[in-house]
């Protein structure tokens, strides 16, 4: 059994990580918020008495003493990210500062969720790892793209100045229950839409791609990465390398849905990349053949059945 922090763990991706490590027999310690995580995500675990739930900004130092730290406190989609743009910086980097001096302190291994917004609107197609980003700087997602670029360098200078044994992995385009129903992400988005019945709203023509994964592969990806070996910190792409256009993504979300929705489009937002797809021979190569195993089409279906039930719960 290993003592695990996970920052952010009321959140959709973190709540599904809290699952996964107390399946496998560890204590968790999930630190959270809620500004855009929630307690119905973890409501379930609270009477285990491996799982403690602790509300807290990583903006401020907390101490404990931990075998692994999993940071993922930050918003992550443009509408919650921009709400409050200093306070997403903040979250990136005083939280980087803060969880990087406990591990230093407790000797703790440390992984960092980075994105694939560190690639901004990409100019290399997939995008490796070696590929340094086409990021606009003063941009309006800057807030989420420079203080995630800012927190991998706080990894990365800590593990050389001060040998603290680091992971960085950047997460493409991941979706699955527990998901916001209003964070303005386009499978989010597109399923509420269809659910009810109202216009699908596609920025642009819809010819602009993403590549979808499904969580439960993010979440493999992730144990593996901090169960690498301490030659391998990263940073590794965890996405799915195959691509669908917003267009294929809205008419896939409508079949599933039986919807009566139509599509209407809508102007691009600035910054909006054209295409995002994953290089991930290096997972591959690093992480036991890691790959997304869930097709588009069955994680939709799940996806689609929690909003489903989240919809009807809220008209009670």
């Amino acid at each position: 059994m290993k003592r695990i922090l996970i920052t952010g763990g009321a959140g959709f991706i973190g709540s599904h990580l809290c699952d996964r490590l107390i399946r496998e027999g560890h204590e968790v310690i999930c630190l959270d918020n809620y500004f855009t995580g929630s307690k119905r995500n973890i409501v379930h675990l609270l009477d285990n008495p491996f799982f403690e739930l602790v509300r807290h900004d990583v903006t401020h130092p907390y101490f404990v003493e931990v075998d692994e730290i999993y940071n993922l406190a930050c918003p992550a989609s443009p509408v919650h990210y921009q709400y409050n743009s200093i306070k997403t910086i903040k979250t990136s980097v005083m939280g980087a500062i803060n969880m990087l001096g406990l591990a230093k302190r407790i000797k703790a291994k440390i992984l960092q969720a980075s994105t694939s917004e560190v690639y901004g609107d990409p100019l290399v197609h997939p995008q490796p790892e070696a590929y340094w980003g086409n990021v606009n700087p003063i941009g309006i997602r800057s807030c989420y793209d420079e203080g995630k670029r800012c927190a991998e360098s706080l990894f990365f200078n800590y593990h050389r100045q001060n040998q603290v044994n680091i992971r960085v992995i950047r997460i493409f385009n991941t979706y699955g229950p527990r998901m916001h129903p209003n964070d303005g992400r386009v499978v989010s988005n597109f399923i509420v839409q269809a659910l009810q019945n109202k216009p699908i709203t596609i920025f642009g023509d819809g010819t602009q791609t993403r590549s979808f994964q499904y969580v439960d592969d993010l979440l493999e990806g992730m144990i593996r990465m901090m169960d690498a070996p301490n030659d391998f910190i990263g940073p590794v792409n965890l996405g799915n390398p195959h691509e669908f256009s917003m267009l294929e993504l809205a008419r896939e979300v409508l079949d599933l849905t039986g919807s009566k929705s139509k599509i209407e489009h809508l102007p691009l937002p600035q910054d909006d990349p054209t295409q995002r797809q994953p290089d991930i021979s290096l997972a591959q190569e690093r992480l036991n053949n890691w790959q997304p195993r869930v097709q588009l089409r069955e994680g939709l279906t799940k996806t689609i059945e929690y909003f489903d039930h989240l919809l009807k719960e809220n008209q009670k």
